[in-house]
């Protein structure tokens, strides 16, 4: 069959596993060309088929080489489609990765469950001893509680209402979004998916365990972005969440002493990810910077955040450099002040008529469509794929 994509609002309805394929391909290429660096050897990946995640575990096994084991929740081909993109990106990761040699183990299921992180302690145990390094990467909308019941999130804001433009990838358009204030309990809930409670779990767990190796590190993924996003952001559901995981890197810093680990978070620049594209009048910002960050050459996507923050900031010859709050600020470029100047002086003029000059808004679709496997250079999106030949394949 062939392939076209499909796309409603800023969901990606299908992928292109070949394309998949490219992108991961792509990925890996970037960090060879970059040259290897000293870092850990044995890692664990919560949250590895997509984003910041996969980004970690290429840069990893083909800069560092290290062997791998990744958790992500990602669902195969079946008579309701092809699966998603996160199903492939785990086959050809791993692919490329046993053929270089290395370790690639993934489990796929849910993360937030108790029964998944005994299967990682099984499969660590059995595969790779101890780890060195545990990458927290979960994005998830519905958390599963141990007891069975579901915790859903929200995006919304914690003070007044907030009105602005949001993008249509469907449409290429914008659209005027609202913003209503969550209750006590929303907030609540969203600090419970998108918190560090879950991340702790985890740390508790793989030390219990003997899974953590003498020194082993941990490092989650958060943003925190310029003052002008804060009502959207820092000030809103999601801006409660990441202050909770930013405290628990404190408490699992405690929690390793004994072993000689620690804990950081590390704060990324806005990016395209399959979450960034989906939180209300985020987007807009981010098509604004993307386009003054291109014009100034200091623009990145996810494999440079992860190749920078692993060869410099975490394992380069300075150490660990962070802040005095136990944070990794891979947002510096971003929060440049002539990056932000340059980005507020246009987000007031931007209209439904003219956002797509004032900004590389066409950057942003395409990194969103190559998340998915579409507008990769070098794939030809007119060949028939063969989908049985798909269902052979497991990640």
């Amino acid at each position: 069959m062939i392939i076209h994509p499909q796309i409603q609002g800023c969901v990606a309805r299908n992928c292109h596993p070949m394309g998949c394929r490219a992108a991961v391909l792509q990925q890996i290429e970037q960090v060879r060309a970059a040259g290897p660096f000293n870092g850990p050897k044995r890692v664990l990946v919560l949250g590895a088929s997509s984003g910041f995640g996969l980004a970690s575990r290429i840069a990893l096994t083909f800069g560092a080489g290290a062997d791998t084991l990744g958790v992500s929740f990602e669902r195969g081909p079946s008579d309701k489609g092809l699966g998603s993109a996160g199903w492939y990106n785990n086959i050809w990761f791993r692919q490329a990765a046993e053929q270089a040699g290395r370790i690639a183990v993934n489990l796929i299921g849910d993360a937030f469950s108790d029964t998944m992180r005994q299967q990682a302690i099984d499969v660590i145990r059995q595969q790779l001893g101890q780890v060195d390094l545990v990458v927290y990467s979960l994005a998830s909308g519905v958390r599963v509680m141990p007891d069975g019941t579901q915790v859903r999130s929200v995006l919304k804001t914690t003070g007044q209402p907030l009105q602005g433009w949001g993008l249509d990838l469907e449409h290429d358009a914008l659209v005027q979004q609202s913003l209503v204030p969550a209750t006590p309990e929303e907030i609540r809930d969203t600090v419970t998916v998108m918190g560090g409670e879950d991340w702790q779990r985890w740390m508790q767990a793989l030390q219990q365990a003997d899974c953590l190796a003498p020194g082993a590190r941990t490092v989650a993924y958060s943003y925190i972005g310029p003052e002008s996003t804060y009502p959207l952001y820092r000030d809103g559901t999601i801006g409660y969440a990441k202050e909770h995981l930013h405290a628990t890197a404190e408490t699992i810093n405690l929690q390793l002493a004994g072993i000689g680990g620690h804990a950081w978070v590390s704060v990324c620049k806005a990016l395209v990810t399959k979450a960034s594209v989906f939180i209300p009048v985020l987007p807009v910002y981010l098509g604004l910077l993307m386009g003054v960050m291109k014009e100034r050459g200091v623009h990145e996507g996810c494999i440079e955040q992860m190749q920078r923050l692993f060869a410099d900031k975490m394992y380069g010859p300075r150490g660990v450099v962070a802040d005095g709050n136990r944070l990794i600020r891979m947002d510096d470029h971003e929060l440049e002040p002539a990056v932000q100047a340059a980005v507020s002086a246009l987000w007031p003029k931007v209209t439904p008529e003219n956002f797509r000059t004032l900004g590389d808004f066409a950057g942003l679709r395409q990194e969103f469509m190559q998340l998915n496997g579409f507008e990769l250079p070098g794939v030809d999106y007119g060949a028939p794929v063969n989908v049985a030949s798909l269902t052979e394949l497991t990640p």
